[in-house]
């Protein structure tokens, strides 16, 4: 979401009418060949021809240089694996919040198949919990979640940092000016945005999750019970992002509706490939945990 650019492809130009004429030159040519008109067919047959042929060797190049990420979208993707069953065993709550929480055995043991942090994947697994008691039809992944937070921080661990007991890492996470720059799009700040990223000039993502200021104002959630909305904590982070990801109502066990509400967290198709094939590498190891 918030710091990587979306990628669109550009669309094809119209083609000016051709004229039925041939090319000037050859029609100039062609007077002093009244006498042959079979000639004078065959000439204007040629030109046409060459005409066509060069039409279609100018659209390949066109086309050959396009994105491909601009046509992905046409392709409907298949949602990650799911690996919930050992999750749907765990209904403790986290104590004074009311919030159900995944074993910790069972976090153990995914984390050490997966190499999720087991910090970041506690919160991963207990947003899934939440929606699926708050909207059963979505059937959310803790798979999908991992997929988004790997992509968006490595789990909160990008460049050295680490998770912190309360969800939080050491130190804030604030990515790249969306300054119009380096292929981002330009935003700049308000008022709200200054309060989380501290740039008086251009917006920045904030957060393990990336949620840049607007989105998060939207959409802040307490998803760990301490009466406060922190874009930098994981457990609010990772819950605000599954309620985002649900927004539209969509089964995201289908392929239509998963690839929907992935592309809506990040405008890019690449963006969607990448947390489909990490959704699905962990859903894969977490079988062998």
């Amino acid at each position: 979401m918030g710091g990587l650019p979306a990628v669109y492809g550009g669309e094809l130009d119209e083609p000016d009418d051709e004229s039925d004429d041939p090319p000037e030159n050859l029609r100039v040519a062609a007077t002093s060949w009244a006498w042959w008109p079979g000639l004078r067919f065959a000439v204007g047959l040629a030109s046409l021809a060459f005409a066509v042929l060069g039409l279609i060797w100018l659209a390949w190049l066109t086309w050959g240089s396009f994105p491909t990420e601009s046509y992905a979208s046409a392709v409907q993707m298949p949602p990650p694996l799911q690996a919930v069953p050992p999750l749907l065993r765990s209904t403790a709550q986290v104590p004074g919040s009311g919030r159900p929480r995944p074993d910790p055995a069972w976090v153990d043991r995914m984390a050490g198949a997966t190499g999720i942090p087991g910090r970041a994947l506690t919160a991963y697994a207990q947003a899934s919990l939440l929606l699926s008691a708050e909207q059963p039809p979505c059937r959310l992944g803790w798979t999908t979640l991992a997929g988004l937070g790997r992509i968006e921080s490595e789990h909160g661990t990008l460049g050295g940092n680490h998770l912190l007991a309360d969800g939080r890492p050491a130190v804030s996470i604030i990515g790249p000016a969306l300054d119009g720059r380096s292929g981002f799009g330009a935003i700049p700040a308000t008022p709200d945005s200054i309060v989380l990223d501290g740039d008086p000039h251009w917006v920045h993502a904030v957060g393990p999750m990336q949620f840049i200021p607007s989105t998060w104002h939207r959409w802040a959630s307490d998803g760990d019970g301490d009466g406060r909305s922190d874009p930098q904590d994981i457990d609010d982070a990772a819950y605000a992002a599954a309620r985002y990801l649900c927004a539209s109502g969509a089964d995201l066990t289908t392929g239509t509706g998963w690839q929907r509400a992935i592309h809506s967290y990040n405008h890019s198709d690449v963006y969607t490939a990448q947390v489909l094939e990490t959704a699905n590498r962990y859903a894969r190891t977490s079988g062998k945990g």
